[in-house]
């Protein structure tokens, strides 16, 4: 159990020390997995970058993911055929939704980076962060977006997911750290004590005082 997500980044950051000052770059995926990944970066000294994910919803369930998209450098889809079969979801659901989620993300991008460019990942150390996974949809996603961008390695960094999940990320990247485990997984929020949602004044402050300190290192 982590008392919030600041706590569980703290953890985390112990387990990736053999990367500080070594210009990785700590992406945290929005909105939850900000405020982890800025302790990862702050003890790193690592530059913080942030994913912009949006989980595509099954029409009528929307709570039901069958897909994930992340606008990128390399805009990248992730969908879950198997449930989008099951469901017989038409494919022009599928396009609408897509579009719809798209400009969402774009639009959140102007208000995080206030104009500023992503950081450039190509050759460096890509840590990816999120508060915790359960399907692993969203993560996935962005792991193959960076991927196109040729980084040198990509880590998975995260504190607690399903060992099922865990055993499929393993394959993807070049590193998983997981702090727990649980055999009975069923919400990322129940190991928390404090899951309150992310704001977006919460994600820009943590992006501009992370990538204001000296400490951290330009790429």
């Amino acid at each position: 159990m982590f008392k919030n997500r600041a706590e569980a980044g703290k953890l985390l950051a112990k387990k990736l020390l053999q990367y500080k000052n070594n210009k990785a770059v700590v992406i945290g995926l929005a909105r939850g997995g900000v405020p982890v990944a800025f302790e990862i970066a702050y003890e790193l000294c690592a530059f913080l970058d942030v994913a912009l994910v949006k989980k595509l919803g099954a029409p009528i369930q929307e709570e039901l993911a069958i897909g994930a998209i992340v606008d990128g450098k390399n805009p990248q889809i992730f969908l879950n055929n198997e449930i989008i079969g099951h469901l017989n979801i038409a494919k022009d659901y599928i396009d609408e939704i897509i579009k719809i989620k798209l400009s969402e993300i774009r639009k959140r991008e102007k208000i995080y980076r206030s104009g500023k460019d992503r950081i450039d990942i190509t050759g460096k150390i890509a840590i990816v962060v999120d508060d915790g996974i359960a399907t692993g949809a969203s993560i996935k996603v962005v792991i193959k977006s960076l991927k196109s961008e040729n980084p040198k390695k990509i880590i998975v960094a995260v504190p607690v997911a399903p060992i099922e999940t865990i055993a499929e990320l393993k394959r993807e990247v070049d590193e998983v750290i997981v702090l727990s485990v649980p055999e009975n997984f069923y919400a990322v929020g129940a190991f928390y004590d404090d899951f309150s949602q992310t704001s977006d004044e919460e994600v820009i402050s943590l992006l501009d005082k992370a990538n204001d300190n000296l400490c951290f290192i330009k790429p």
